[in-house]
């Protein structure tokens, strides 16, 4: 595993306060999932993971965070497991539903079409590159190119929302993101 990341990660989480409402993509887009199967890609503290196991699914929860898995166990509808994403893959055809949120691993991209069943949804949204932004990851490799997102996944799926736009939270600092809903043909 990935033991610089897993540090990272489990400090921040320890000492930053992390949102838990799910973003406003998956709560109007998670219905459309044609199952009840989903899986949380670099879930954090869960905020997707809950909301979706409100609703009844059965969710893989999967990151990188010691901390943050240990955070989902016990919780009813939520199999919560750590994973190092450079090694890890994705069972194939088994998920209805992948959600994944500011988290960029481009090597996944091929593998979350696979791990879709036919008709199953993908919900992702991230940071795009750009000389304006504020705040973003520290590095940019972590971040998309322009179009980069929608690019990926258009041959494979059938695109139902796909934008790229600023977003200035209430603490007013602005960052270009990339959101994207597709459904596996």
């Amino acid at each position: 595993m990935a033991l610089e990341d897993k540090q990272k990660w489990n400090k921040k989480y320890r000492n930053n306060p992390i949102p838990d409402t799910p973003i406003k993509l998956v709560t109007e887009f998670a219905g459309l999932a044609p199952g009840k199967q989903a899986l949380d890609i670099a879930c954090g503290m869960g905020r997707h993971s809950k909301y979706l196991a409100s609703l009844g699914f059965e969710v893989d929860a999967l990151d990188v965070s010691s901390l943050a898995i240990r955070s989902l166990r016990n919780i009813p509808y939520i199999h919560a497991k750590e994973v190092d994403f450079d090694t890890y893959i994705l069972p194939k055809e088994h998920y209805d539903l992948i959600v994944c949120t500011f988290f960029l691993q481009r090597e996944l991209f091929p593998q979350i079409i696979e791990a879709l069943k036919p008709g199953g949804i993908l919900i992702y949204e991230t940071f795009v590159y750009h000389p304006d932004n504020e705040q973003v990851p520290s590095k940019r490799s972590y971040l998309l190119e322009e179009g980069e997102l929608e690019n990926a996944f258009k041959e494979a799926m059938e695109l139902i929302e796909s934008r790229e736009y600023w977003h200035n939270p209430t603490d007013g600092i602005k960052m270009k993101k990339a959101s994207l809903v597709a459904k596996k043909l």
